[in-house]
């Protein structure tokens, strides 16, 4: 890997923020800071559109009672475990700051809890600035680290949602096409071809992407006490389309990662965009 590449990989890493768990420790799936503070962005807008959300923040509200995830999570992800949401934002003096912040709680708890399907337990919220009106709303799913762009697409299609090759294709030719950012050439290339056929049928799935280079990483994880072979495991990156619920998808993404290959291997989601 050329010194070029790896600095980009890097800034693209940095630009998702933290990597933030989706669901409890047996869902193995997790999502990038920056596309859940889009949703939560758009969520305060409508809802509270006297307050304008600055800058957002998302950590385990307790380290030492995070669990450790059934399947490897990817680099840097934060395990599953209950989550503070801090915010600070800044509001009109239409409503009482008290009371506006109250609203806005709910209005983020909600968006993280059900929109999303993070387990936020705790909304901290700072006032930072008293506005003299309304703020102008912000374009919707503005990505929270500034300058940071959105991770490139992989699948091919015109609608952006990635043409899942037909199974009769195989995984070479037409199908590796299909999914320009997998390398089906030796390895283990064309079982991740065929992983990421399987994931681009799934419903809710805009597209693979690649945080680290590449949508599926096919590796092998040591086996527990006793095992004669290492088990394999795969992760999956991927871009959830509008009006999916991010949890739900990854879920079943992860289902479909493991039924591709014969011996199912454990699988992680990471949600890098919501589209």
């Amino acid at each position: 890997m050329t010194a070029d590449r790896w600095t980009r990989m890097v800034r693209q890493q940095v630009g998702l923020g933290r990597l933030l768990p989706l669901g409890g420790p047996y869902d193995g799936a997790w999502i990038a800071e920056r596309a859940a503070g889009g949703v939560l962005r758009d969520a305060a807008g409508r809802e509270v559109p006297e307050a304008r959300l600055d800058s957002v923040r998302i950590g385990l509200a307790d380290p030492g009672t995070a669990a450790e995830p059934a399947v490897p999570a990817p680099p840097s992800a934060l395990p599953p475990g209950p989550l503070r949401l801090t915010a600070e934002f800044a509001a009109t003096a239409a409503w009482p700051l008290q009371e506006t912040a109250s609203r806005l709680r709910t209005s983020l708890a909600v968006a993280a809890t059900e929109r999303l399907g993070l387990d936020v337990t705790e909304v901290d919220l700072r006032v930072t600035e008293l506005l003299d009106e309304e703020p102008s709303a912000a374009p919707s799913g503005a990505p929270e680290t500034p300058g940071a762009a959105p991770t490139p697409r992989v699948a091919a299609g015109g609608s952006g949602c990635a043409e899942a090759p037909d199974a009769a294709q195989g995984v070479g030719g037409a199908a590796a096409d299909a999914f320009p950012g997998v390398d089906a050439a030796g390895g283990d290339g064309s079982e991740a071809v065929r992983v990421a056929a399987a994931v681009s049928r799934v419903a809710g799935v805009a597209r693979l992407t690649g945080a680290w280079g590449r949508p599926v990483r096919l590796t092998e994880q040591a086996s527990g006490a006793g095992a004669a072979l290492p088990r394999r495991h795969a992760r999956v990156d991927l871009a959830v389309a509008a009006g999916f619920r991010p949890l739900e998808v990854a879920r079943a993404a992860r289902a479909a990662a493991a039924e591709a290959l014969p011996d199912r291997p454990t699988v992680a989601v990471l949600v890098t965009d919501l589209d």
